[in-house]
């Protein structure tokens, strides 16, 4: 009964359920992996979010780098706010709005940091400069997140200077930044969240990071995966099942009526 099973038509169906079984299998076990991935990520920026504020000299340096482990961790440093080499970062959305990142280096005596002071809305056009808040004069101390120095890579974002009004770029990379100015820069950037004098008006805040689901859409989808393999499996046993039931009916039809079975099986055969 069950030779249409070496068929070629039936070979072709369990060639592709073989196939299939091990890429479903894989598919589940990449997306698991990102699943692992995003939480362990999101358990670290958690972790260092909630970590106490540090001196910035103990997590980053004048020109040193910034990993990734120590993004978001909160620092302290003081200085003078040097608006004379202030920038603004174009195409910095904030709640659905277009606009700008404020960024202006804090000189420190053993170099100096970027402090992302806030966000400002765009001007009247696209090259018009926005209402910027002035920094504070004198000496302050800012607390706020330690972030890499941005790149292409890690923002997505295509950094170009061809074109830019003065003072505007696209990426805080500090390489590029610390070349044109006079003294040197620390390998990360801080971005502000308090200020010791606070200052009478100022940009507004960058919001707390958006840690999301934390991989949860990744876990449904390697289980899903996963799931798609007792699909494939199921599929192809029942469809042998009623390969062979039909079969069987043919035959016993075949057998009262006295036709030929082996005519009956092959119409069946046709006909599925």
């Amino acid at each position: 009964m069950y030779r249409f099973l070496l068929t070629r038509r039936w070979l072709g169906f369990h060639l592709l359920v073989l196939i299939l079984i091990p890429t479903f299998f894989f598919l589940g076990k990449w997306q698991l992996g990102r699943f692992e991935e995003r939480s362990a990520a999101g358990d670290r920026t958690t972790a260092n979010l909630n970590s106490a504020p540090v001196p910035l000299d103990r997590l980053d340096s004048v020109g040193g780098t910034v990993p990734d482990s120590l993004k978001y961790r909160p620092v302290t440093v003081s200085g003078s706010y040097d608006a004379s080499h202030e920038l603004l970062v174009r195409r910095r959305p904030q709640n659905g709005r277009v606009g700008f990142y404020v960024v202006t280096p804090l000189v420190t005596p053993q170099g100096a940091v970027l402090v992302n002071r806030g966000w400002v809305p765009a001007g009247a056009t696209a090259d018009s400069r926005p209402d910027v808040p002035a920094a504070p004069s004198g000496e302050v101390t800012v607390t706020g997140r330690l972030k890499p120095s941005e790149t292409e890579d890690t923002t997505g974002i295509r950094n170009r200077a061809a074109g830019l009004p003065a003072g505007q770029i696209l990426l805080v990379n500090t390489t590029d930044i610390g070349a044109t100015l006079p003294y040197r820069l620390y390998g990360g950037f801080v971005e502000l969240t308090g200020q010791r004098p606070a200052a009478e008006r100022a940009p507004e805040p960058v919001p707390t990071p958006d840690l999301g689901g934390g991989g949860g859409l990744n876990l449904a989808y390697s289980v899903q995966w996963w799931l798609f393999i007792g699909v494939a499996v199921g599929g192809w046993f029942l469809l042998i099942r009623r390969e062979a039931r039909d079969l069987a009916a043919a035959d016993a039809d075949g057998e009262t009526s006295g036709e030929d079975p082996e005519k009956d099986r092959k119409e069946v055969r046709a006909q599925s």
